[in-house]
Order: C-alpha cells, then sequence, then structure tokens
C-alpha cells in the first residue's frame, strides 16, 4: 500500500518513512500544504499522514479541499497543539483520526494499520482473496498456497498484493515500482524480476505468467 506523509518537520517526516517502508508501505513525502494537497489529489495513495501547522496551506484546509473534491482516502492528522477543538476542528473537516505530537511511532503504526483495515482494500471490499489454490490476506499480511502457510518477506509480500489485488489483469513493472517502492525510486527497475522470481520459487511457477512487454498476471492453477 501507499502512503503520504504531508509534514514540515523534516527529521520527523524522514524518519516516519523510513519506519513505514520498513512495515511494507511505499511513503512518499512532502513538506508543506499546497505540494501536499496536488499530490494527494493526483496520486493513488491508500492513506495520508497530514500534519495540521503547515506552510502554503495548513492540515485543515488540505484536509476540507480533499473531501470537497470529493477523494476519500483515509486521512491521519497530526498536530502539536492538544485540545478538544482542535481535534472536533480537524474530524469535522473529514479527517477519519487524529494524533496528538509526540506520539508513540508504534501508536501511529497501530493507527495506520487501523485505518486501512477500516477502508479495506478496493474500498471495503473483503482483505481475504483467493486465487486458485492461493490465499492472500491483506490485513494479516498471511499468505496459503492450498493447506500450506507461505512465509513472504515484507517486499515479496507487498509485489504479491499487488498482483492479487488485480487477479487477471495485466499489472506492468511501472505500476509494481510505484506501489511496492516509492516515486523516486531510482534503482534498477529489473529488481521488480527479482522478486517474481522469488515469489515462483515459493509458489510454484505456474501462478505469476508474465506478458512479454507488458508486466505480470496472476493466474489461478488450471
Amino acid at each position: 500500500m501507499r502512503l503520504l506523509i504531508v509534514e514540515d518537520e523534516k527529521r520527523l517526516a524522514v524518519s516516519l518513512a523510513k519506519g513505514l517502508t520498513a512495515e511494507g508501505y511505499a511513503v512518499d513525502v512532502v513538506h508543506d500544504g499546497i505540494d501536499g494537497l496536488h499530490r494527494a489529489s493526483e496520486g493513488s495513495y491508500d492513506l495520508v499522514i497530514l500534519d495540521i501547522m503547515l506552510p502554503g496551506m495548513n492540515g485543515y484546509r488540505v484536509c476540507a479541499a480533499l473531501r470537497a473534491a470529493g477523494h476519500d482516502v483515509p486521512i491521519l492528522m497530526l498536530t502539536a497543539k492538544d485540545g478538544e477543538y482542535d481535534e472536533a476542528e480537524g474530524l469535522d473537516t473529514g479527517a477519519d483520526d487524529y494524533l496528538t505530537k509526540p506520539f508513540s511511532y508504534v501508536v501511529l503504526v497501530a493507527r495506520v494499520k487501523a485505518l486501512l483495515r477500516r477502508r479495506g482494500p478496493s474500498g471495503g471490499a473483503s482483505p481475504v482473496h483467493e486465487v486458485g489454490d492461493l490465499k492472500v490476506d491483506t490485513a494479516a499480511r498471511r499468505v496459503f498456497l492450498a493447506e500450506d502457510e507461505i512465509t513472504l518477506t515484507t517486499k515479496e509480500f507487498s509485489v504479491l498484493e499487488q498482483l492479487v489485488l488485480r487477479a487477471g489483469e495485466v499489472v506492468s513493472k511501472a505500476d509494481i515500482l510505484e506501489h511496492v517502492w516509492d516515486f523516486a525510486y531510482d534503482g534498477d527497475p529489473n529488481i521488480v524480476e527479482v522478486y517474481v522470481s522469488a515469489l515462483r520459487r515459493k509458489l510454484g511457477s505456474t501462478l505469476i505468467k508474465t506478458v512479454r512487454g507488458a508486466g505480470y498476471r496472476l493466474e489461478g492453477r488450471s
């Protein structure tokens, strides 16, 4: 899943991005409200972590603008302020949750996961996806092949998640890079092939088909 952090405290933003990347998310970061609104409006994000006190445009206005434009992406608001009025204002503008600084990183991750579970993949669909003998629980991050549970690394699971959410469709290498890594990744795009090969070793060679020149397609066993 892909997250956007809009936070002007750069050390905090980098720290959160590193931690959430280690949790298996693709994370983009911007440091002012105008860029945050533009990126959240144009990008395909599963959740936005939005600070209230931002240069350019504050978090309340960013949130209100996103909701007015019809964007239903979950928003977790962050603020150094403390008080019922601030929380009420944040929630009234359309935020889904609220966290006051300083906060525990563990608590933030728990809030992020709770919001993503509440939303569910594809806007509330079941988190359990079955394709042939393969069963993927995107909420619990567990994978089963027939009756056997398969252990995947964080990145392996994230690549598989992109394929299973669009099972039967061709998913391009660029799409996988964008959602599993992030927009700033400038390494070898063939890294996707490495992880697809690893998945084939663990799940069998027939589940993930290569569509030459287009990408990959997840299919059930025939």
